[in-house]
């Protein structure tokens, strides 16, 4: 028989309409899960509300996707308010003068500042409609972790395809890896472009794993949080 125990290795992603569905999905997964993440989408349909309902009343961990991209002043402005809010984790673009506004203005939080690498649904002809630099993804997403690291980001948030050769990272030690990105076998990619199984990503040297749809749009999104579970090693 499967544990009801939650397993904070999997983060759930609560990419839904509005701040109502989501707090259902959370009363159908009861103690199954203990961890989610709130982004953009919800942001203003009640996220922040539910970001704290969560936090204080449920004893849930909470995950702030916001990706801050900014000058340092603002970046650094944000971070100090969002850390008011006591959430575990929360993003920001991993370039070295955001990782380090965001780190020093939230130095005496226990806020952990994760930094994106290369979102997970891009590719080579996505950073080429962009300009960004030439070469593989994966270098690139490699350099920017480390660049981030350097800078006293707390983590990295990569697709699950990086997070063996950023684990290997002299500067990752003690630091956390979280992947999006990660789709259970069968699942569809839904705008996902460089994907693993979650047990490829643990294997991998992946702290938490984040998933959103294969959870919140299954039939039964219970059943298929015990599935993915059952597949972790």
């Amino acid at each position: 028989m499967t544990s009801q125990i939650s397993d904070e290795r999997l983060i759930v992603a609560l990419d839904m309409p509005d701040a109502d569905r989501a707090r259902e999905l959370v009363t159908e997964l009861g103690s199954l899960v203990n961890f989610y993440k709130i982004g953009l989408g919800m942001l203003c349909s009640g996220g922040l509300k539910l970001a704290m309902d969560l936090k204080s009343k449920n004893g849930k961990r909470i995950f702030l996707d916001l990706k801050l991209f900014d000058i340092d002043a603002t970046v650094a402005a944000a971070v100090r308010s969002i850390a008011s809010l006591n959430p575990d984790f929360l993003t920001v673009h991993g370039d070295p003068h955001i990782v380090k506004a965001a780190v020093e203005a939230g130095a005496q939080s226990s806020m952990k500042i994760l930094a994106v690498t290369i979102l997970t649904s891009l590719d080579r002809d996505d950073l080429d409609a962009a300009m960004l630099a030439a070469g593989q993804v994966r270098d690139i997403a490699i350099e920017r972790a480390k660049r981030a690291l350097a800078c006293g980001a707390d983590g990295i948030i990569c697709s699950p395809l990086e997070a063996k050769d950023i684990r290997g990272l002299e500067q990752a030690g003690g630091k956390l890896i979280v992947t999006p990105g990660t789709r259970p076998l069968g699942s569809p990619r839904q705008g996902q472009k460089r994907v693993a199984t979650p047990r490829e990503a643990i294997r991998d040297g992946a702290d938490h794993l984040v998933i959103g749809r294969p959870i919140t749009e299954s039939a039964s999104p219970r059943q298929a949080v015990m599935t993915i579970l059952e597949s972790l090693p």
